[in-house]
Order: structure tokens, then sequence, then C-alpha cells
């Protein structure tokens, strides 16, 4: 089995963590253990409108109630104010955005997110700026990475190997910078990741697009081995109706249970529940959902009951 050297837990504080971000964190905890990787808290901060004090102090408040341990990154929100929020890494986006002007990877784009969606049904960029020449530093003009939809990407995919993914519609031309002249998440989280030298991903399946994106956005970066990370998309959670979980539905945040009166283990209780284990009362338990040979839930709960 191949050493890993950092993963992370990669919370963005734009509402109460819920019980979804803590299985994807449980995921991530026992794939560092089995591949001998540490575990790296960056906090994806940029998007300031959503951002508040309290969401970023209930990430350090969670990750503690929970026992989910990290090595590196801020132990405070003192912390990650002074020395970690994505504030201070501004130049390392802005020269990672020169690089890939320098190449002639990216295009500006004046077109409104009204504007992309009345132009395809499904909300699909169509290329509508890409021979224009629009300046790059016009106010209100987005920066887009070419990107051709369905363009294939090889990555390595933990129990699978090498597997390929075609870039979905609707990051076809992807955003890398925002009309506010922010970096986009698809840029930073993979300079983050480069910078920091991540190299095992554990993210949701609703994030498979976001990694064939940031592959192929690598390959046209400085050199780098992010091609080379191994990724784990696991399945998500699911509320009543079969919907995903979000921080909008307050009811599944671990700030709600808590504050409802509900404990560790029960909340370990009922994130093993949603996903059909028949006991679960604290880390360790989860630790079988990610052997060696790297088998889905499903297999799991068979096994479990004597399927």
């Amino acid at each position: 089995m191949e050493k890993r050297k950092l993963t992370r837990y990669a919370p963005t504080p734009s509402g109460f963590l819920h019980l979804g971000n803590i299985y994807s964190f449980i995921l991530t905890f026992h794939l560092a253990k089995q591949r001998g990787a540490k575990i790296l808290l960056r906090i994806d901060d940029l998007d300031q409108d959503r951002i508040k004090p309290a969401y970023i102090q209930d990430i350090f408040d969670c990750l503690e109630f929970m026992e989910l341990p990290f090595d590196l990154g801020p132990r405070s929100p003192k912390e990650y104010e002074s020395e970690f929020s994505q504030r201070h890494r501004m130049a390392m986006y802005g020269s990672a955005l020169q690089v890939l002007r320098e190449k002639g990877r990216l295009f500006a784009c004046e077109c409104s997110r009204s504007k992309v969606d009345r132009m395809h049904p499904l909300g699909y960029y169509t290329g509508l700026c890409w021979d224009k020449k629009l300046p790059f530093e016009a106010k209100d003009n987005s920066w887009r990475f070419r990107a051709d939809m369905h363009q294939e990407v090889f990555f390595q995919e933990l129990a699978k190997g090498q597997v390929s993914g075609k870039l979905p519609g609707i990051l076809a031309d992807f955003i890398v910078r925002r009309k506010d002249g922010l970096p986009a998440y698809q840029l930073t989280s993979v300079v983050d990741d480069i910078h920091f030298g991540v190299d095992l991903v554990v993210r949701g399946k609703d994030l498979w697009g976001s990694t064939i994106a940031q592959v192929l956005l690598s390959k046209s970066l400085d050199k780098n081995d992010f091609s080379n990370t191994l990724f784990h998309h696991h399945a998500l959670l699911k509320g009543p109706g079969d919907q995903k979980l979000s921080k909008s539905a307050g009811a599944t945040s671990i700030h709600h249970l808590r504050k409802e009166g509900k404990t560790r283990k029960e909340i370990f209780g009922l994130i093993g529940k949603m996903i059909g284990l028949e006991y679960v009362a604290n880390l360790e338990d989860f630790a079988e959902l990610v052997p060696d040979n790297g088998p889905s839930v499903k297999s799991q709960n068979d096994k479990r009951r004597g399927k």
C-alpha cells in the first residue's frame, strides 16, 4: 500500500458544520491513519460575503467536541486569522493566474451568471467571449480557464487505480478569477494543495467534477505533482426526502444537535445509522469503512448483516 504524506480537512465557514461534513472528516482521519499521512486543517475563507465569525469558531468547536485530530494548521480562530487565512496566500494565487495568462490558458469574460443561464438550458458556458479578446483588467470581467466540455482527464482513485473522467458541462471554461478580482475556488483549492504538499484528497462524490477541473488546471501551472494525488470520492449523507445535507438545514448541524443535548456518542450513532451501520459509538468504529481494498459502504453493511 502506497504511503501518503498529507491530507486535509477543508471546511468553508459559510454555515455551521453538519453531519455530512463530520462524516467526510471521519473518512479523512481513517484514510490518513491507514496511509501514514498527516492531516492539515485548511479553512477555505475567500467568500467573505458568506463567512461569519461564529462559523469559524464552530469549526474548532466541532473538531474538539467530536475528538477529530489534526496535525497541521491553526489551533484557534486567532491563529487562523493571523497565519492561515487564504488572504495570506493572495500573492500565490496571483502568481498562478499570471502563469496561466502567460501560457495563453485564460480569457476574459463579461458574461453574468444570468446571461450564461439564458444561453444554455443547463447553465453551461457556451464560449461567447472566447475570441472577443476582452481586456483582462477591465472592471467586472471574470477570467476563465480554457477547458472544453467533456475533456477527458486521468487521475488516481482509491481502490481503482488510474481512472478517467470527463469535464462536466457546468465546468466548461470554468472561472479562475471572479468579477470582483478574487481568485475562484478551483484555482485556490489546487494552489493550496500544491503549496502545502497535499497528496491525499477525500471529498464527496458531488465534487467529482471539481477533481477533474483541478487536475486539468494543475497541468498548466508550474511543475507540480498534483496529478499524482490519490483521491477518494465518498457517497454523501442524505437527509429527509433523499436530499443532500446543506449548511442551511440547521437540524443536522453539530451546533444544533449539541444544543439539543446530543452527546458525541449519539452523533456518531446518527451518522452510522444514516449509512446503514448497525452500531457506531466512537471514531474507531468507522475504521472498517476504508480498508486497503476500499469496498463500498454497501458491501460493509452486507458484511455486518452476514450477507
